[in-house]
This record gives structure tokens, sequence and C-alpha cells, in this order.
């Protein structure tokens, strides 16, 4: 990536988490970047594609830093507590909006839109994670427990990016921690 287009993905994913993706125009981000229109177009090609580009870096930058979280943990529960532990260091000067995905959701509901399947990805790959987690944790139970796991640390970010409550990713750690304690009791009929 050129470092022209780099810093227009760059003021793209600023602006468009700031403002919204609909509010946001092309102008607004070739200004912003110290770029042309045309360098926008000519690298990206509409602004539908720029969003998906948004999306899916902030995707890869979320995976990045959560990495080393869930790689440093010794056990199965460490590791899905250390999704946890993420969350709550990502959204702190990050996150002052909630999840970028769910507020890219609430203008992109559409599946024909070519972002909506880097944002629901995103989701089906953390369902995953937390799913291959749980399956270490309570193997007859893992379908149930990832949902759950999943559910708590989605509403924790949702809760934190309308600021509800303080500390709304503390608790959902807390609560997951809670529901891990339990969690050789899920039969895997629970669902």
């Amino acid at each position: 990536m050129t470092p022209g287009a780099r810093r227009a993905l760059d003021a793209a994913g600023r602006l468009f988490y700031e403002r919204g993706i609909h509010a946001v125009g092309v102008d607004l981000i070739a200004a912003e970047a110290g770029v042309t229109k045309k360098t926008l177009y000519d690298r990206f090609g509409s602004k539908e594609q720029i969003v998906v580009e948004y999306l899916a870096d902030r995707d890869e930058r979320w995976r990045a830093f959560l990495a080393p979280y869930v790689e440093a943990a010794a056990t199965p529960y460490a590791q899905i507590l250390a999704v946890f532990d993420a969350a709550r260091d990502w959204a702190e000067g990050r996150l002052a909006k909630g999840c970028g995905m769910v507020n890219a959701h609430a203008e992109i509901s559409d599946p024909a839109h070519p972002a909506y399947a880097v944002i629901t990805g995103q989701k089906a790959w953390m369902l995953a994670l937390f799913t291959g987690l749980a399956e270490k944790v309570a193997p007859s139970g893992a379908t149930r427990l990832g949902r759950t796991l999943m559910l708590l640390h989605e509403g924790g970010l949702v809760a934190h990016g309308l600021h509800i409550f303080p500390g709304a990713l503390d608790q959902a750690r807390a609560d997951a921690e809670a529901l891990l304690r339990g969690a050789e009791e899920w039969a895997p009929g629970d669902r």
C-alpha cells in the first residue's frame, strides 16, 4: 500500500468511526488524508471499497492485538478470560463509540453490500474463537458456552460504547469467569 493510500485508509477509518459511514464522503477523506479524490478512486475504486478495506483493516488490527493475550494464557480457561482482558484494553482509547463492526452494521445491514461480509465475518470469527476455546473447557456444552461467552463479550462492548454504566467490560469478564466455574455442568442438549 502506498503512503497516500495508507493515509487515506487511516483518515477514512477515523472519520467513519467518529462520524458514521454514511456521514463521511470521499471529499472529506481526501482532504483529511492530503490526497486527491482521483488518488482515492485510483487506489480503492469506490467509497464502498474504502469501507470494506477500513473494516478489514480494523478486524486485522483487532486480531493482531488479541493474539498475544490468548497465546500468553496458560490454560483454555485463562485464554477465554484473556479475550475479555484484550477487549477491555482495546476499548481504552479505541472504542469511545463502541464496537466499530456493530456501528458499521447499524448503517450497513444489506447482505448485498460488500462490507456486510466483513462485518458478519468478524463476528463469526469471534464466535468460532469462543466456541473453540469452550470445547477445551466443556466439550459437551461447547456450542452453548461459546455462544454465551460471545453474548457477554458483545454485550460488554455495546454497553461500554453506549456508556450505560462504568466498567461494562470488567463486568462481562467477571460474569464470564463465574460462568466458566460452572461450565462442566453444561450438557450437549442445552441450547
